[in-house]
């Protein structure tokens, strides 16, 4: 990594401007930290030169499940910005072993991945105040490790900090994401089954948020945003890349069922609710909706 400029702090870049990108460098900025934003809308389109001359640049690009597949094209249209010997830190989320192949197609760049743990509607908060800062390295080598370490430096402190394989990194966000759409899911089967019994769902769900071995409480509303299911930007196109990256790694027939039968669920959920179509059909095309018909 190239020195930083005479006031000591690195010069940090952001790539992406939407909710996450746009929040972690709100955090850097309100730190006191000089920063680049870059976004395809204005006024940060015209920065697109400056990431170039960034120590340390955050990317923050979709990287959506389609009916094609995992798609990292946005990541790779950006990475040509960074400069020569920069640190680059993608944000996105990153299919096992993705890290790896496009630090080999970008030598001459420091590659990290350091998965985000935000919330849409907490975004702001949860980008200041992380409860895990992890950073993955693709290769083993003291540039990489020097290079985290740094990163860690200018990160907002965290109780917990790791350095570990960029492979590692992610496949700590997918297990994030997967298990919260899980637990979403089975939220609303409880939900729907206490009703038979004629059980309170409030009742219930006091006591189960009030249990401290029952995962994250903002997951036990089966009802959100006026709608059933798991929806949202990231649950439903990273499950889908999960179940893609089951099925090709793993010979277990009956895991395959268990997260497709968890997966059509949710599909069920979210059309019968009228949630987030737009982007089931994002995921599957728009032919999911006519199961809507059936």
């Amino acid at each position: 990594m190239k020195k930083p400029g005479k006031s000591g702090k690195p010069l940090i870049g952001f790539i992406g401007q939407g909710w996450v990108g746009r929040s972690y460098a709100d955090d850097f900025e309100a730190r006191g930290h000089a920063i680049v934003r870059y976004g395809l809308e204005a006024p940060h389109k015209d920065n697109k030169a400056k990431i170039a001359l960034c120590d340390i640049v955050f990317i923050a690009v979709p990287t959506p499940t389609t009916p094609q597949g995992f798609d990292d094209s946005a990541i790779r249209a950006v990475l040509p910005l960074v400069g020569k010997g920069r640190i680059a830190v993608i944000k996105s989320t990153l299919v096992m072993g993705r890290t790896k192949l496009l630090q080999k197609a970008h030598p001459d760049i420091l590659l990290l991945h350091s998965p985000e743990f935000l919330s849409e509607s907490t975004a702001a908060h949860d980008a200041a105040n992380p409860h895990r800062n992890i950073i993955g390295i693709p290769r083993k080598t003291e540039a990489h490790r020097k290079a985290a370490e740094i990163v860690l430096a200018v990160l907002p402190k965290s109780p917990y900090e790791m350095i570990c394989s960029s492979d590692e990194a992610e496949f700590i966000k997918y297990s994030h994401n997967v298990h919260g759409y899980i637990q979403v899911v089975f939220s609303n089967i409880l939900y729907d089954l206490a009703k038979p019994f004629g059980l309170d769902w409030e009742t219930l769900s006091e006591a189960i948020k009030a249990d401290p071995m029952m995962s994250h409480h903002r997951y036990m509303n089966p009802v959100h945003k006026k709608g059933r299911g798991a929806g949202g930007h990231c649950f439903i196109k990273d499950f889908e890349a999960f179940v893609a990256l089951t099925r090709a790694a793993l010979p277990d027939k009956k895991t395959i069922a268990m997260l497709e039968a968890i997966r059509d669920k949710n599909i069920d959920l979210l059309l019968g609710s009228g949630k987030d179509v737009d982007l089931l059909e994002g995921v599957y095309g728009k032919a999911v909706t006519a199961r809507r018909l059936k």
